[in-house]
């Protein structure tokens, strides 16, 4: 199949803001038209790409592609398609790689992925990966036009011993052949400068790409981040705390504090910025809107 998908490598290599969204296969019907009419609402702001998840254990590997291929085929915009080690062998890894490459994908976030349900910790299959640097690496080898991106941690992977070994493994994924790192989602912008700062230390020269998350309920933000290891700054907080009542009130607070630290990103320098926008369209809309990045 025949394909105009941009690689990564090339999508902020002009100077051009890369905005990019993720969004997830959902799982049923209802969940398909809505997420249909988001991608609809968020077709406007041309973002450079739109990532699908892969689910857990890889359980929506087939559909993460199909989404992929409606992505480029009905709305004429670039996909990336997550994918991770969990639960394949390097054979089984390689066939869905080739599978995505005929349905016309061009772009792969390379993860390790999380733990299945029921195991304490990561542990690769017989015959499969253990870490995401192997999995750029065989993507490299087999597929080396893909455009390849990773994920990077502001606040420490959570199950790396210390930042320092976090750092040591994203280089890792970088000299494995990655042409851009994607952060998870932090509310703390000096923890990302801190991160982009050690990274060029480092002499990582790949574009760093903030991963924000709107604020849209309090109580699944909590989740989220005790999940993950971001931290939510205490005066936020407390203002999320004092109309944890209210969620329209809640909504407005991370509405407009998304606004607040993407305005600041960007007169910072940052290549693009990666909405995590949960297969919603209207705080990302707004937000997209607060920084002027509206095309139609």
């Amino acid at each position: 199949m025949s394909t105009n998908a941009t690689r990564i490598r090339d999508l902020y290599s002009s100077g051009r803001f890369g905005l990019s969204i993720e969004i997830f296969p959902p799982k049923t019907a209802e969940g398909d038209e809505l997420l249909r009419q988001t991608l609809r609402d968020l077709v406007p702001y041309r973002p450079s790409f739109v990532s699908c998840t892969y689910g857990a254990g890889g359980s929506t590997s087939k559909r993460t592609v199909e989404w992929c291929r409606e992505i480029q085929e009905q709305h004429s915009l670039t996909a990336t398609a997550h994918f991770t080690c969990v639960g394949s062998t390097r054979e089984q890894l390689l066939e869905w790689l080739q599978f995505a490459w005929d349905e016309g994908l061009r772009n792969i976030m390379a993860l390790r992925g999380d733990a299945p349900a029921g195991q304490a910790k990561f542990e690769a299959v017989q015959g499969g990966l253990q870490y995401a640097n192997e999995l750029v690496s065989l993507i490299r080898e087999h597929f080396p036009e893909m455009g390849i991106g990773v994920a990077g941690y502001p606040e420490k992977h959570p199950e790396a011993k210390n930042l320092e070994v976090d750092f040591e493994n994203l280089v890792r994924k970088v000299r494995a052949g990655a042409d851009a790192i994607f952060t998870q989602l932090f509310f703390d912008n000096s923890s990302f400068y801190r991160f982009r700062d050690r990274l060029t230390e480092l002499g990582i020269e790949i574009p760093v790409i903030p991963g924000i998350m709107p604020i849209t309920e309090f109580d699944r933000i909590q989740r989220i981040t005790a999940m993950c290891g971001a931290a939510i700054p205490p005066g936020l907080a407390s203002r999320l705390e004092s109309v944890k009542s209210d969620k329209r009130a809640q909504y407005e607070i991370g509405v407009d504090f998304a606004i607040k630290q993407c305005r600041e990103l960007m007169s910072h320098g940052v290549s693009g910025i990666h909405f995590y926008v949960l297969n919603k369209s209207q705080a990302g809309r707004e937000i997209l809107n607060g920084l002027d990045l509206a095309t139609a």
